[in-house]
């Protein structure tokens, strides 16, 4: 069971490749005075694992433990000579995003790599580090460096999904021509962008505190550049998830707004009808009362009169709403 949480074991030394390494040559590996560093994946793994890997590597238990459980904040921890990363993963799935975890153990001779939930594999970021086999040779501080770039990029993907989807939205409600279910739909990119929000914002704190130099040797003062890169694009994709829910808020309101209007349009017209036939409902009304002595009832043109006046008040007062605007 165990063999199947393990994504791949592979080391390297010297920028290339070591073959045939498994979880019981590490310690051998690890004594070995050669430069040669251990990249490890993993996926959910259990606790027996995730046990036999902190003392094959000498994990701190607090880091282990956070990185079996999961529901971690992104975040950068340091232990010892080693660091612990946390990060969210997101994928774009049948319009909904879904997030996931990525735990990276960083240790001068082994990067660990712990995936929960939603996450993409990491074998465009193998091959890619292992055509780079100059930066390679940096240690596991470039192969961290990757996975975060790797992580990071996939973000943009799923903005450019949100946006299209906002701005198809907008033109919904721009003609009046929306429905309940894309106020939900509205309701649910909102939630999905505050959520994408905690998952990117920590990371320009995250990208930031790896950039400095507390870390001495851990991260080689040439592989610092890289991280800056990561940087600016955390930053971006934040400044796009604020813009986007700025536009998400103010397509709401033009949304309750253009409700609110074509309500008080119908309650204009349902009231200018009311007005109409307020007039003819009096003069009738009191024909019904039947009286005895009524002016018309001895005059031939009494009941023609009166219709006629009643046209010609109804008249006058359609002309009179319709110009103002409420029929």
């Amino acid at each position: 069971m165990n063999d199947a949480m393990i994504v791949n074991c592979v080391a390297y030394a010297n920028g290339h490749k070591l073959p045939h390494l498994t979880l019981e040559n590490v310690p051998a590996l690890l004594r070995d005075p050669a430069d040669a560093f251990v990249w490890l994946g993993l996926r959910e793994p259990d606790e027996e694992l995730m046990a036999r890997i902190q003392d094959l590597f000498g994990l701190h238990e607090l880091a282990a433990e956070d990185a079996h459980r999961a529901h971690q904040r992104p975040k950068v921890e340091r232990y010892g000579d080693g660091l612990f990363v946390a990060l969210r993963t997101a994928q774009l799935r049948d319009g909904q995003v879904d997030f996931g975890e990525t735990h990276l153990f960083v240790g001068p001779r082994y990067l660990i790599s712990v995936r929960h939930g939603a996450s993409s594999p990491f074998t465009a970021v193998r091959a890619r580090c292992e055509s780079n086999p100059e930066l390679l040779r940096k240690g596991p501080g470039f192969v961290l460096y990757a996975i975060l770039d790797f992580v990071v990029d996939h973000y943009f993907p799923i903005l450019d999904g949100v946006e299209d989807t906002v701005e198809q939205l907008e033109e919904q409600f721009f003609k009046g021509d929306f429905s309940p279910e894309d106020i939900s739909l509205l309701y649910e990119l909102k939630r999905d962008l505050v959520n994408l929000r905690r998952a990117v914002a920590p990371l320009v704190e995250v990208c930031n505190y790896l950039v400095t130099d507390v870390f001495n040797g851990l991260i080689p003062e040439d592989i610092r550049p890289y991280f800056r890169d990561v940087y600016d694009h955390a930053l971006r994709i934040n400044e796009a998830v604020d813009a986007l829910r700025e536009t998400l808020v103010m397509t709401l309101q033009i949304s309750l707004s253009l409700s609110a209007t074509r309500q008080n349009e119908a309650t204009k017209k349902l009231a200018g009808w009311g007005a109409l036939l307020a007039t003819p409902t009096m003069v009738f009304s009191v024909y019904g009362m039947n009286f005895k002595a009524m002016p018309e009832l001895n005059w031939s043109y009494g009941y023609p009169l009166v219709m006629g006046s009643v046209a010609v008040i109804c008249l006058v007062l359609y002309r009179f709403l319709r110009k103002a605007g409420w029929l």
